[in-house]
């Protein structure tokens, strides 16, 4: 990790853009996006990359080869894998022989993963070191839960089958991250498929449809062998562990708690969690509910392993906190780039345990962005945060009906990285409602050299 945080700087970035649920009747593509301020291109999608069909809903992509192919001269990261979250097809693009202009390399069908493993919903894709990769699952064809795993062929993309072993597999997944060192995957929740493709529904909770846990796994015999519960409701989502490869912990946020639980492992062996860090839900008037909950939807942490960072995509800020001491992270810096609870918009705050007053509008070269920051990705060396609007269209649709209308963005926030500290770049914006074919919704971020949210060390 130490290596990677002084690597170049990144030039271009690739973000997956959706038209899924925005009433165009267009297929999602890649954005290739020059984010090199020295180039007459700066803040500029330069290249499209369309997918051959209809309302896949891309959403997170992932690497045929990372820092686990560590020593190995044959492997190259040249592909990017793309997987569907709604249609379940995974494409694979061809990044190594135009950086900057990508191509599909390959198509894996919804069939292959509906018949050889009986899964559906791919998720989070990690490459292991042994060449494959690894895909988690949210659900299976018919559309209800399931926390499996599918492997891919590293080099002719075929569907291996599944990645578990035994009867036991969760009944709901999403991201996952693992540590061999550790013996170790941990695998997260967050829905039924069938139940959040249209939206949210509170009661959905209640009846047990949106998840609660982290699955820990072996690593060596693929075994789910324990289940941290993180309360009911809670919703865990994004999880990292320290770059570190010998530290056994991590993090994980909780979408609907507002909560950052840190895992750690026993001296007996097994695993435990602990609440950290709490964002206190807003009393407010003329929303959805009389609670609003930040909705912690993206996590990440520095690759020096000294920040943790988040966002609240509903009350629309994102956080930098000193993990120094892993147990007590300390909040040092903050910024708000639009949400739910702006000034002169249709929601009052009634009481606030944190705020004084509701935060101003985020306007940026004239625009005034809509929706709140969702997934955010950290520049190698530290000093620069980017980050997305849109969250999932079925989700963006009912929560911030003018993103869908007006498409995303993409901003960047300086990054104090000695006392800690958050500024808006007033500089950079990429306007996503300015796509030829109409606005779009632009989500997760990677770069071609890979990323703190991407590698994993072994």
């Amino acid at each position: 990790p130490t290596s990677a945080w002084k690597g170049p700087r990144e030039e271009i970035v690739y973000l997956p853009c959706i038209y899924r649920n925005t009433g165009i009747d267009k297929p999602d593509f890649l954005a290739t996006v020059d984010v090199n301020p020295k180039s007459p291109h700066y803040c500029q999608v330069i290249h499209r990359l369309p997918m051959p069909n209809l309302k896949d809903e891309l959403h997170h992509s992932g690497w045929n080869a990372c820092s686990s192919c560590f020593g190995d001269a044959t492997k190259r990261r040249n592909r990017l894998i793309l997987p569907s979250l709604i249609s379940s097809r995974i494409y694979v693009v061809d990044v190594g022989t135009d950086m900057r202009a990508p191509r599909i390399h390959k198509i894996v069908e919804p069939v292959e993963l509906f018949w050889k493993c009986n899964v559906a919903n791919p998720h989070t894709s990690h490459c292991l070191g042994s060449g494959d990769i690894l895909i988690s699952c949210l659900g299976e064809p018919s559309g209800n839960g399931k926390g499996s795993f599918v492997l891919l062929d590293g080099e002719t993309f075929e569907v291996k089958g599944n990645w578990e072993n035994g009867e036991k597999v969760p009944p709901l997944g999403y991201d996952f991250w693992y540590q061999p060192r550790h013996n170790v995957l941990m695998s997260t929740e967050w829905g039924v498929p069938k139940v959040f493709a249209n939206g949210f529904n509170l009661a959905d909770v209640e009846r047990g449809h949106y998840g609660r846990h982290i699955n820990v796994w072996d690593w060596n015999t693929r075994a789910c062998i324990q289940k941290i519960d993180l309360g009911k409701g809670s919703i865990p989502l994004e999880i990292r562990f320290l770059h570190n490869p010998d530290a056994a912990e991590g993090f994980v946020g909780c979408a609907l708690s507002g909560t950052v639980h840190r895992f750690y492992k026993t001296e007996k062996g097994d695993w435990v969690a602990e609440k950290v860090i709490e964002v206190p839900s807003k009393k407010v008037q003329g929303w959805l509910l009389p609670d609003m909950p930040g909705l912690i939807t993206d996590i990440l942490i520095s690759l020096d392993d000294r920040f943790l960072y988040f966002s609240n995509w509903l009350h629309g800020d994102i956080r930098q906190y000193d993990i120094s001491n892993t147990r007590k992270p300390k909040l040092v810096g903050q910024v708000f780039l639009g949400g739910s609870i702006t000034k002169g918009g249709p929601v009052t705050v009634v009481e606030d345990k944190e705020l004084q007053c509701q935060p101003d509008p985020f306007v940026i070269k004239g625009k005034r962005v809509a929706g709140g920051p969702q997934m955010i990705q950290l520049s190698l060396d530290g000093k620069r945060l980017y980050v997305s609007t849109s969250l999932y269209s079925g989700w963006d649709k009912q929560f911030y009906p003018e993103l869908v209308k007006e498409g995303s963005v993409m901003l960047q926030i300086d990054v104090d990285t000695e006392k800690g500290g958050l500024k808006a770049n007033k500089n950079f914006l990429v306007d996503f409602g300015k796509e030829p074919d109409g606005p779009v919704l632009a989500h997760e971020i990677r770069y071609p050299g890979g990323d703190c949210t991407s590698d994993i060390w072994i």
